[in-house]
């Protein structure tokens, strides 16, 4: 291939990306390094692969492109590709020791050239999924200054986006969004010279919507992300749409259109993309956890890796398996490792500050849990924050309920449980609905039982199997006896087939009245029911029924 010839291609191929005709381009950058290896080729053809799903093939020439540029003596092409790898590393692959090291070699070769746009790629790349939000709020401000400057749209709008992400994480929910939107409309309306910038800006908006819960917000863009995918492919941005999305339905109590796309999510990622997938494991996992099928939980979490950003992703759901176990202590300790990390992400902190509150309450410190709840508050002082509010106040009312301040415990978890039915978190209603029913407990027994049978009745319907138990035996203590829901189909009943389901997963008579917040007898009647129903001998039968009946995961 001549070197006319050559560039022909090459031209032909970077028109194929920019139109988004992946199979075209990789068809035209594969023919040019067939031919002659060029930084070039390597690098267009490490785009159209990332593109079409390929993230493993699209790293080993994004590799080489930034060799064959280093030996050619360029500056600018190489940055690019070190920055690129950067990025690829953080979101497809959760790798951040390697990406970290092509940020920081990226800025090395940077030194030799003036302060411009290249930069402000490196400073975006350097704060993008950064722990520490102060930092990289102050990265991704520096950048889009120098972009705007530049009159650099696309590293301004991926700045624009990435701000709007953090002021979010910081508790600045009005101010993010409408950083986000502008981001989303510029991008979407054509307002950029490549189709990565869409890309960018869409994954800051679905993460924007799951640290907020806004479901309306996420239905919309993921609509718009959607019709992107169908006309441009783009895998990396179908699943993170799905995995996101999920979440967000977790949280509002559609629990099984959350399993659907969280499920989807996961199956797109297996193997391709473990960045996303262990995201995707981390929110299955956190779903499974608020169900019940605490079993199913760990397993999900023991396959979610050890890497920083893997364990980032799981460390709250480990605590909240470890609480919902009864080892109050081991949640404790595992919290208390990762506060320092969330220091400055309000939203994170918030929620590992709510979780250390039920485990020191769990563990009898209530000197402890007070202070928990007190810099919850804090966290929740400042800014105009639905979310945080109501988690303050609840976490306040727990903690005066603990410490015998029942007229303190009331008061806030009224104010607790108005906020969270204004949100539209059901899971969370249900759970200050019951806290609030046995702070009335003592002084009026007939409203406490009216809120908890509201509270057993909307555990059931999520389908929170565990929370339901824990209502149901306040009911119990109360002298009611509970309505849990309808019977389960065919010869088992629903609590038959909760019990069958632990059974398979191990677990003995004690334990399983542990679980479930019934008596020793109660769980042994029940697995005596199960056995004679099912014409079984013994628990190794029921074990190996369990998987015949509900299936390997134990889905009912």
């Amino acid at each position: 291939m001549g070197d006319a010839t050559a560039q022909q291609s090459l031209a032909a191929g970077a028109a194929a990306l920019a139109a988004g005709r992946w199979e075209d381009a990789r068809t035209t950058f594969e023919r040019v390094v067939a031919a002659r290896e060029t930084g070039d080729g390597h690098f267009g053809l490490a785009a159209a692969l990332w593109w079409l799903g390929d993230n493993h093939g699209s790293v080993a020439h994004c590799t080489r492109a930034y060799s064959l540029f280093r030996r050619s003596g360029e500056t600018a092409s190489p940055v690019q590709c070190a920055l690129w790898l950067g990025i690829v590393y953080k979101a497809n692959f959760a790798n951040f020791v390697a990406a970290n090291g092509w940020i920081s070699r990226a800025d090395r070769l940077l030194e030799s050239i003036d302060q411009g746009s290249l930069h402000a790629q490196s400073w975006v790349a350097r704060a993008y999924r950064m722990v520490d939000l102060r930092a990289a709020a102050e990265l991704t401000g520096r950048a889009l200054a120098v972009a705007r400057a530049a009159h650099d749209v696309d590293v301004e709008l991926t700045a624009l986006s990435q701000l709007g992400l953090i002021r979010i994480g910081q508790g600045e929910t009005a101010a993010g969004f409408a950083m986000i939107d502008e981001a989303m409309a510029a991008a979407l309306g054509g307002e950029r010279s490549t189709l990565d910038t869409v890309v960018y800006t869409c994954c800051d908006m679905l993460n924007a919507c799951e640290l907020a819960g806004d479901v309306d917000r996420a239905a919309h863009w993921c609509e718009v992300a959607d019709d992107f995918v169908q006309t441009y492919g783009c895998p990396f941005l179908y699943a993170e749409c799905r995995i996101y999305y999920g979440s967000v339905l977790t949280a509002k109590g559609r629990w099984d259109e959350a399993e659907q796309e969280l499920s989807a999510g996961l199956r797109i990622t297996d193997r391709a993309c473990p960045g996303l997938h262990a995201r995707a494991l981390s929110r299955l996992a956190g779903l499974r956890v608020r169900q019940g099928r605490l079993e199913e939980a760990e397993q999900l979490l023991d396959r979610v890796g050890h890497g920083v950003d893997a364990e980032a992703e799981a460390s709250l759901w480990r605590a909240t398996l470890l609480l919902a176990r009864g080892d109050a202590a081991a949640a404790s300790r595992a919290l208390a490792q990762r506060l320092h990390d969330l220091a400055d992400h309000r939203l994170h902190l918030a929620g590992a500050l709510d979780l250390l509150v039920d485990a020191h309450i769990a563990a009898g410190d209530q000197a402890a849990a007070n202070a928990a709840a007190e810099r919850l508050s804090e966290v929740a002082s400042g800014v105009n924050d639905e979310q945080l509010a109501a988690m303050a106040a609840a976490a306040r009312g727990r903690v005066s309920f603990a410490r015998g301040d029942l007229a303190g415990a009331t008061g806030d978890l009224r104010a607790a449980l108005r906020a969270w039915s204004g949100l539209g978190r059901p899971f969370e209603v249900a759970r200050t609905r019951l806290e609030w029913a046995r702070a009335l407990a003592a002084t009026q027994r007939d409203a406490a039982i009216d809120e908890a049978r509201r509270a057993l009745t909307d555990f059931a319907e999520l389908g929170a199997s565990v929370d339901a138990d824990r209502a149901a035996a306040f009911l119990r203590s109360a002298g009611v006896v509970p309505r849990v829901g309808p019977k389960g189909v065919g010869v088992l009943t629903a609590r038959e087939r909760e019990v069958l389901r632990l059974l398979g997963a191990g677990l003995s008579n004690p334990e399983i009245a542990q679980r479930l917040h019934v008596s020793r007898k109660t769980a042994s009647h029940h697995v005596s029911s199960i056995l004679a129903k099912l014409n079984l001998r013994n628990r190794a039968e029921a074990a190996a029924r369990a998987v015949a009946i509900l299936g390997p995961t134990g889905d009912v």
